[in-house]
């Protein structure tokens, strides 16, 4: 009885932050009243809301809401994400034709294309711990990273990286022992 009991104050608790979520937020011309509202609520015995959680186990189905509606495949789906200009891996040629601007929390995918003239790598460790790496495609193989510091290239190729852009700052991707401002590229993420 007692396990019984237990399973059931279990699932109490984790449906109530389910609840909040589809609680309508107030109207900023309410704001007042609800706060009034609320106070008055939490000075009452809080046995009042096992109603509001039995009502939403009972639906069966928790949709939460969102700022944005982005659809049923949500952020990562490929409409939401932009293609940026690619990086070239070449001897003596710039990596960047320019500087990138993304959004914090946009979607983007860059190509990054080696011609095999020399051994060149790509290493920002702090680009890559500002950003989350969805994956690096490379010969049509996905990877899907915890973390990265470097992309190298010994031979010819194309490595695409797909991410999502989350710590505001501005950070470079730079060929290794290179001092040159077009030997990097430059990401300002706002």
């Amino acid at each position: 009885m007692t396990r019984l009991l237990t399973i059931l104050m279990v699932m109490a608790g984790l449906a109530a932050p389910v609840s909040a979520q589809e609680a309508p937020a107030p109207k900023p011309a309410d704001a007042a009243a609800h706060a009034e509202h609320a106070t008055s609520e939490n000075a009452e015995d809080d046995d009042d809301d096992d109603e509001e959680e039995a009502k939403a186990t009972e639906d069966g189905v928790h949709e939460a809401g969102a700022k944005f509606d982005f659809g049923f495949s949500g952020m990562l789906a490929r409409d939401n994400r932009t293609q940026l200009a690619p990086l070239t891996l070449a001897s003596g040629k710039p990596v960047a034709s320019g500087e990138y601007k993304l959004k914090s929390g946009g979607y983007y995918r860059i190509d990054i294309t080696a011609d095999g003239s020399q051994e060149l790598a790509l290493s920002g460790g702090d680009f890559f711990r500002a950003i989350w790496v969805n994956e690096i495609v490379i010969n049509d193989i996905e990877i899907r990273p915890m973390g990265v510091h470097s992309l190298e290239f010994d031979d010819a190729g194309t490595a695409s990286l797909s991410f999502v852009a989350i710590v505001p700052g501005r950070y470079t991707l730079s060929i290794p022992g290179s001092h040159g401002e077009t030997q990097q590229a430059v990401f300002n993420i706002q």
